[in-house]
């Protein structure tokens, strides 16, 4: 299935084939059945055998399944392969309308406008408290490191949250967890808003965000659903976006709620919001082609009392055990042995870890020296809001790109939106740093200069995270989630940690001082993409669950 003892990805038919982010890479024991394009096909007879050559099983395309995999059809010999030939994998049939990649456009355009106002609700729900942070800590008589850790804790749960509902989401399908933990979510504002004391409210942001990120961890496999790889560019960059749109549009509207609703009205604002996204999720219908495919071969072995209808879930299910070692474990291993996800992982961490800074910088420089109130601060957040919308113009240009190259393409193909938006970001930081007081004193439009940064930093903020994200997905085939995972906690612990001091930074170093340093360190991540660019296939040769 391989070619001999490289594990190299199989090439059906000349073209490529792209990994399936939402194939169940966490539920399957990969490691014996390899993977499979069961999910994606579409057959005349709707099953296929395990060992077809074009949709059945092939071995998972890194060093270490190679090595030390057990691969059924390599491991196992002609006598498993007779018996696994008796098995019929359920397919699609051709143009079978429950296939979600054969809905309407319409219907799957709604389920991304949904998917995408529910993973930018919940990242609203992030930044909106910073709308108000002063009655806050007023209200509960503490200072203004441990009120910042309403936003702290949150990002916290949006960390820890995606390694629960990742498994259970390919175990029990996508719709239940869009209903359940988002509901749940919303629930918990309700404590945030009445909280008797700030111990109750940290909690419950916590738990805000732990159940909250079920939408941010269902997002993108449901794009993945029902668009497929070659007409889901727009649609992937819109996802991408969101994370980072909806932190953005937090104190735009917190600080209005805040100066003239007061500061309880965050959280119930954010409720009903929440709610109403909510009712919408739940028109969502079940996408998630694995389990649809397994209900459906449940029905057939009851009509026909055939049990050979099946799906490679099914067949080489992993135990529970497993699964734990897959979630809990493998991420932080793969942090240590994988240069490529760690360092990828890092540089997403410092945009996502910068998006938060601003929160926290921004009412250092037009609160302290500008005088401008809560909710005049809010509105300079639009600059960041322009920067991604031009991100999105040229999010597609990138996939069209990448599409172009056909049969050739390789994962560092995936860099160029790095190589583009990663300069964006320091410059953003140095314009920020510098052209804000004391060194260009608040008068008249002087507010233009600072404010304008916003617009380098959205621009290659989302590029950043779109070209990144694609790469370890293209890099980690075999290793998807474990590699998206180990991303997703990084990334959510830099967000956390930035609110804790970047308000005594600015007024320790100065502006321009804190922002240089942040800058600094920017122009050495943005080095990351051209290095991988010219020795990441060196990289992934040595690597053991790389794409060789």
């Amino acid at each position: 299935m391989t070619s001999e003892g490289q594990g190299e990805p199989l090439r059906r038919g000349g073209s490529h084939v792209p990994p399936d982010i939402a194939f169940p890479y966490l539920t399957t024991d990969i490691s014996r059945g390899g993977v499979t394009t069961e999910y994606r096909a579409e057959t005349a007879q709707g099953y296929v055998s395990p060992i077809d050559p074009d949709n059945g099983l092939r071995e998972a395309p890194s060093r270490l399944s190679t090595v030390q995999g057990r691969f059924v059809l390599r491991e196992e010999g002609a006598d498993c392969e007779e018996g696994l030939k008796e098995k019929k994998l359920v397919t699609w049939e051709k143009n079978d309308p429950e296939n979600p990649w054969n809905w309407s456009k319409a219907r799957r355009w709604y389920i991304t406008a949904v998917v995408a106002s529910a993973v930018v609700q919940v990242a609203m729900s992030s930044a909106i408290v910073t709308g108000d942070f002063g009655d806050q800590e007023r209200h509960f008589g503490v200072s203004s490191e441990v009120i910042a850790l309403t936003v702290t804790l949150v990002v916290c749960g949006f960390g820890t949250g995606p390694l629960l509902w990742s498994p259970l989401s390919e175990l029990l399908g996508r719709r239940l967890l869009w209903a359940i933990p988002f509901a749940i979510y919303i629930i918990f504002n309700v404590p945030c808003a009445l909280a008797p004391n700030i111990g109750c409210l940290l909690v419950s942001r916590f738990l805000c965000g732990f159940f909250g990120s079920a939408p941010l961890t269902l997002a993108g496999g449901t794009i993945a659903d029902v668009w497929g790889p070659e007409e889901r560019g727009f649609a992937i960059a819109i996802f991408a976006a969101a994370p980072y749109t909806g932190p953005v549009i937090g104190p735009l509207i917190g600080g209005f709620i805040g100066k003239y609703a007061g500061w309880t009205w965050l959280y119930w604002v954010n409720m009903i919001s929440a709610g109403v996204v909510w009712l919408f999720a739940l028109t969502i219908p079940e996408t998630f082609s694995p389990v649809l495919l397994k209900r459906r071969a449940r029905a057939m072995r009851a009509e026909t009392g055939d049990d050979r209808y099946v799906t490679e879930q099914e067949l080489f299910r992993k135990p529970l055990s497993e699964i734990v070692v897959e979630t809990l474990i493998r991420p932080f291993q793969m942090l240590v042995e994988e240069p490529i996800l760690l360092l990828m992982s890092l540089y997403i961490s410092l945009v996502y870890g910068l998006l938060y800074a601003f929160f926290f910088s921004f009412p250092v420089v037009f609160g302290d020296y500008y005088g401008w109130d809560d909710a005049k601060i809010g509105i300079t957040f639009c600059s960041v809001l322009i920067g991604v919308g031009l991100a999105l113009c040229v999010t597609p240009m990138l996939e069209a790109k990448y599409a172009a190259k056909g049969t050739t393409v390789t994962p560092e193909d995936r860099l160029p939106g790095m190589l583009l938006g990663g300069p964006f970001v320091p410059i953003s930081l140095f314009i920020f740093g510098w052209t804000s007081p004391p060194y260009v004193e608040p008068h008249g439009a002087s507010w233009v200069g600072p404010v304008s940064a916003g617009i380098p930093f959205g621009f290659g903020m989302v590029l950043v995270y779109f070209s990144a994200n694609a790469y370890l997905i293209e890099a980690f085939p075999a290793y998807v989630a474990s590699a998206l995972a180990a991303k997703t906690v990084v990334r959510s612990a830099a967000g956390a940690a930035m609110p804790l001091f970047i308000t005594q930074m600015f007024h320790g170093l100065g502006n321009g001082g804190a922002a240089s340093l942040l800058g600094g360190v920017a122009i050495i991540m943005a080095m990351i993409p051209f290095a991988f660019r010219r020795y990441g296939a060196q990289i992934r040769a040595k690597s053991k669950r790389a794409a060789a």
